[in-house]
């Protein structure tokens, strides 16, 4: 049952094309966020480096198997059950909800995880270089976690492969440049296409890396602050805050259009489907 006329998810499609254009604005502070990273990162301890390097291998893997990331989509589905008249028992049951409930799902999830991560942000920002092994671990995994429940919410089963790979490119579109947030764009337009080739998995493996690079790159200002107590806990706050709603945001508008796109095809079928 498809609740939605097509005028209707033409607005909604208008808006989020509307915010694709709004990323690709890079502002200049940005860039030069990153940098005190690149100078501080020659004092980090080696067993320091080393531990990153492996969270790195480690999660990587999430896109071939899920590995510890995966969540519980049952219990998902019960939240989104609770907050909907709609009835719920599989995901296309989900995938026909009228969109403006995903819209309200999604943005209480975003407010939800926005405050967690300000709190984490701030207890992290205390100890200095040493609890950025804790920090960045916790938080990119708390990101994981919150683009599986906004694939949930718009129907999307994150078990799949395929939507772990949709998953990395959404954290890859939150902290890419102009450049780079066109051609996720590009990307994600032909991501139905499945590929299962190893050089389509190495492809995928490198694109992670390069997201756990540039988020670790956005924590430079932090620890450039971490040396003063109060500034570090109030730039982890800042930092944590920032990365979780720009990741929730980016999720939330590339599975929403998705699921808007998949709803118009649907209704086109229906309109060229031979009456009976």
């Amino acid at each position: 049952m498809i609740l939605e006329s097509k005028e209707q998810l033409a607005i909604y499609l208008e808006e989020i094309e509307k915010w694709e254009d709004d990323q690709k604005g890079l502002f200049f502070w940005e860039k030069i966020g990153r940098l005190p990273f690149k100078v501080i990162d020659k004092l980090t301890p080696k067993f320091i480096q080393a531990k990153i390097g492996i969270l790195v291998n480690e999660i990587g893997s999430y896109i071939q198997t899920g590995g510890k990331y995966l969540i519980s989509e049952k219990q998902m589905m019960k939240k989104i059950q609770k907050s909907t008249d709609y009835p719920i028992e599989a995901f296309e049951d989900i995938g026909k909800m009228p969109v403006t409930d995903m819209m309200t799902l999604s943005n209480n999830l975003q407010s939800e995880r926005s405050k967690l991560a300000t709190v984490q942000g701030a207890s992290t920002g205390i100890g200095g270089i040493f609890t950025l092994v804790i920090d960045i671990p916790v938080i990119l995994g708390m990101a994981i976690k919150t683009l599986q429940e906004i694939a949930i919410i718009h129907g999307y089963n994150p078990n799949e492969k395929q939507e772990r790979v949709f998953i990395v490119k959404c954290l890859q579109f939150a902290s890419a440049d102009i450049v780079g947030k066109e051609a996720i764009l590009n990307e994600l337009a032909s991501l139905n296409k499945k590929n299962d080739s190893a050089e389509s998995m190495i492809s995928q493996l490198k694109g992670w890396q390069e997201v756990f690079f540039t988020y670790r790159d956005n924590f430079g200002w932090k620890k450039l602050f971490q040396m003063v107590p109060v500034a570090g806990m109030v730039f982890g706050a800042i930092i944590n805050k920032g990365m979780m709603d720009d990741v929730s945001e980016a999720g939330t508008m590339l599975y929403r259009k998705r699921r808007i796109y998949e709803k118009l095809h649907e209704l086109e079928a229906v309109e060229n489907s031979p009456l009976e």
